[in-house]
């Protein structure tokens, strides 16, 4: 399996990516907002972009399917609960479908909701341990529910799904977030000294060069894994006084996101 992260330089951050069979050259395009660059990129390297997958319904994920379906007549694949939301989709994926990209990779599909309730996120089933997250998990963060999402739903997510993967999973999110993210966590935990280590490698960084962090990083220094902390359950009751003296991880999830979305 082959992938290329395309940087969009947009100003909501958004990455795309190509993912390519080494010995046929078909190509998946995930989330491929920035038409022109993707082509670009299958024809440099020889590609053709035979399938596209959103991993959700919101514009500045499908906002460059048409271009590409015009230009390549690919097919576009989605959660099965977002064919009303999604024009011209083609195939309605559910958890533990396999999406198959020429001869040599296979790409399981994830249903996560939290960010959207129509969310898919891909697990690589090849040689190579990698998880297209979309606007699920990002690095040091998690998605917002502001559009047609819930923060319960994002937690069980967290929880059930995205916390039992292999640590050295590698994370591949739709949006470069990771200098704002590590500052929220030192917001909460001033002394995660994973954190502390990371910032300044990435502030100011060029994302299209960005490192690419694994599941058992993330656990070191993302907030939204790390909830049973002492340190973060402390710094969570200066904002919120009438939190439990033991709260569950569901309510510390819920209290971070909510100051996320303001901070």
């Amino acid at each position: 399996m082959i992938v290329e992260r395309i940087w969009t330089g947009n100003a909501y951050r958004n990455y795309n990516y190509l993912i390519a069979c080494p010995e046929t050259g078909e190509a998946l395009a995930i989330d491929p907002l920035d038409h022109e660059k993707c082509l670009a990129a299958a024809k440099r390297r020889g590609w053709d972009i035979t399938q596209i997958l959103n991993t959700h319904e919101h514009g500045d994920h499908t906002g460059g399917n048409a271009t590409i379906v015009a230009a390549t007549g690919a097919k576009v694949i989605a959660h099965h609960a977002a064919a009303s939301r999604i024009p011209g989709m083609d195939r309605g994926v559910k958890a533990g479908d396999v999406i198959k990209v020429g001869k040599r990779v296979e790409l399981e599909c994830m249903d996560t909701p939290g960010h959207t309730m129509c969310h898919i996120c891909l697990r690589s089933r090849t040689d190579m341990k990698a998880l297209f997250s979309g606007d699920t998990l990002f690095n040091a963060g998690a998605g917002n529910c502001h559009n047609g999402g819930h923060p319960n739903e994002l937690y069980s997510t967290f929880a059930e799904q995205l916390s039992k993967l292999p640590d050295d999973t590698q994370i591949y999110p739709g949006h470069d977030y990771i200098e704002n993210n590590l500052k929220f966590t030192l917001s909460r935990e001033p002394d995660n000294s994973s954190a502390k280590e990371l910032l300044p490698k990435v502030i100011g960084h060029d994302p299209s060069t960005s490192i690419v962090t694994t599941i058992g990083e993330e656990k070191n220094f993302n907030t939204f894994f790390r909830l049973t902390s002492p340190g973060v359950i402390a710094k969570l009751r200066e904002s919120f006084p009438d939190l439990p003296e033991a709260p569950d991880a569901n309510t510390v999830f819920v209290k971070l996101r909510e100051l996320r979305n303001t901070w």
